[in-house]
């Protein structure tokens, strides 16, 4: 199980590849504002692996929402109210949510952990990224030599 932020979702949702989560995460709970964010361009239905789930700890999003935008907010705080690991791309993002002691992945994780589990090839992932990049989404491009360096 894991906590998603939105900027992820887009991308796999715009490119048709959202089963790269399903073969790693049994349940990806999104918050409400998430749902919201992904929904922007056009109407998205949730595959049964993914589920919205409401914070509770308001005071927590509340503080969060000083720093970040709603959704990294929500997501971060459910995130932390429910002990998971949380998807989540942007740097101020990640920075506060792994000062919190959540463990972070995104884009490149999911998909670094998809060919380690044989889901992807090397060269699948490469396309897979190019075609990312090729449609506008930012990806820094030394987390990418990175990562391929890794596989």
């Amino acid at each position: 199980m894991i906590v998603s932020d939105s900027t992820t979702l887009i991308i796999l949702f715009d490119m048709e590849r959202i089963e790269l989560l399903e073969n790693l995460f049994e349940v990806v709970y999104i918050p409400p504002i998430v749902f919201d964010e992904i929904n922007v361009k056009y109407p998205v239905l949730l595959p049964p692996f993914m589920r919205i789930k409401q914070v509770k700890d308001m005071e927590l999003f509340d503080t969060l929402k000083i720093l970040l935008d709603l959704g990294e907010s929500e997501a971060i705080a459910l995130a932390k109210e429910m002990d998971l690991s949380i998807i989540i791309d942007e740097k101020r993002g990640r920075k506060i949510a792994k000062g919190m002691g959540l463990k972070v992945i995104g884009l490149l994780g999911v998909v670094y952990l998809n060919v380690k589990k044989g889901f992807l090839t090397k060269d699948e992932a490469i396309s897979f990224l190019d075609e990312a990049v090729n449609q506008g989404y930012r990806i820094s491009q030394q987390m990418l030599k990175d990562m391929l360096a890794q596989l």
